[in-house]
């Protein structure tokens, strides 16, 4: 099979290896519910497929709920639950108006009464209540976006300005007993970062959060700097958490397959976190550091890099890292770098990632693009998509950070 066949075969068996349905169906064996309601919320990119899971597991017992996720991440009616698809990764109209409708379920619930909370990646944009006005909302997260800041600071700002995030929505479902299930897509799996910690105890201060604002200079009306220095919930007594899915898993499938393709593999990390063409470029370096094997190689790595804003293109950060790595692999032999976002979806684009080999900066050149050029202005998206880079999965069901690949084919 040719790189790109390979390449398709690696990122096919890892999306399918990290979908949430098994893993939510494992951890309801481990929940005894109460004798009460149980409502279900879930919230995230992957919401759908966690709530089709579990109400495919218990959807008798299930009395109603929302399941708020992603444009075009709905897959169809589950029973007796409302679905909403919303912005991300800015909160909009939709995003509001269905945390509201949640929030409307599990109100006046009794201590006889369960939640169960799907929470996976997206979160803090799909399920949001803001406590400064919609308008400044939105523009603040713009602003953290454009900025640099990893998805903790994002988040630790984000929890001060919400009604629903840093444990508050498992205080509004107060007194029933919350079942949340998580599916990670923060390296480290920190609880109370994930989709901003809607359900679980905040380990961050007021004082890390207005210093992240202080660093990156944000435009802070004066409500939202006093929210900041406002202190959110350290203990919370009426939930259980259980954490499914990781970048780890996604890693050890893309070897497993990578295997079974030929190729030797080696793990590199699944803690990628740096600035996406350094990725890219490092990457790169490895490649050809290693042209002289006569041994198909893969180097599998997984997490979650940032971009800096420099120019008005489209893109994501997974495209990013591959046309990085194409300035740098143009003299190599059967050599590509692919990244793919397990979601589906890379920044603000209908893309998963982007796939460059040994070509496609001759491919570039030959219509006139600059490679840096495109860079400085982020705009990966269209500059792929001229030399057929752009990888294209559609909306998985899942979230689990992003996987990156280096294959040398000999």
């Amino acid at each position: 099979m040719s790189l790109r066949q390979d390449a398709d075969r690696i990122i096919k068996s890892a999306l399918n290896s990290a979908l949430p349905d098994n893993a939510v169906s494992k951890a309801l064996r481990q929940i005894r519910f109460s004798e009460g309601k149980v409502v279900l919320i879930a919230a995230g990119k992957a919401a759908w497929q966690m709530a089709n899971a579990a109400y495919n597991e218990m959807g008798g017992r299930i009395d109603g709920g929302v399941v708020v996720t992603k444009y075009d991440h709905s897959k169809g009616a589950i029973g007796n639950l409302q679905i909403f698809e919303a912005g991300h990764p800015v909160s909009d109209a939709n995003s509001y108006s269905a945390t509201q409708k949640a929030l409307d379920c599990v109100r006046g619930l009794s201590k006889e009464d369960n939640v169960l909370f799907l929470l996976s990646g997206g979160g803090s944009a799909l399920f949001e209540k803001p406590l400064v006005s919609e308008e400044e909302n939105q523009y603040i997260t713009r602003q953290l976006l454009k900025c640099g800041a990893d998805i903790v600071e994002m988040n630790t700002i984000r929890k001060r300005l919400s009604a629903v995030k840093g444990g508050r929505f498992a205080q509004a479902c107060a007194p029933a007993h919350v079942f949340a299930i998580v599916l990670s897509d923060i390296l480290g799996d920190p609880l109370d970062m994930i989709a901003s910690g809607p359900a679980y105890p905040d380990s961050s201060t007021c004082e890390k959060a207005v210093e992240i604002a202080t660093r990156y200079n944000l435009d802070l009306s004066d409500q939202a700097k006093e929210l900041l220095r406002k202190e959110t919930p350290k203990s919370l007594d009426n939930v259980t958490t259980f954490i499914t899915g990781s970048v780890k898993q996604l890693c050890a499938s893309a070897m497993e397959t990578a295997t079974e393709l030929g190729y030797e593999p080696f793990f590199l990390s699944a803690s990628l976190d740096c600035e996406a063409r350094d990725a890219g470029s490092f990457l790169a370096s490895i490649a050809r550091d290693h042209q002289d094997s006569t041994k198909s190689l893969a180097f599998i790595a997984g997490g979650e890099t940032v971009v800096h804003l420099t120019g008005h293109g489209l893109g994501g950060r997974n495209q990013e890292i591959a046309l990085s790595a194409a300035l740098e692999v143009s003299g190599c032999r059967e050599t590509c770098v692919f990244s793919v976002g397990s979601d589906g979806t890379d920044g603000p684009t209908d893309a998963a990632g982007g796939y460059c080999d040994q070509d496609t900066r001759a491919k570039l050149a030959a219509q006139g693009i600059d490679i840096k050029a495109v860079l400085a202005d982020n705009d990966a998206y269209h500059a792929l998509g001229k030399c057929d880079g752009l990888i294209m999965t559609g909306a998985t069901g899942t979230n689990v950070n992003d996987l990156t690949v280096l294959l040398i084919k000999r």
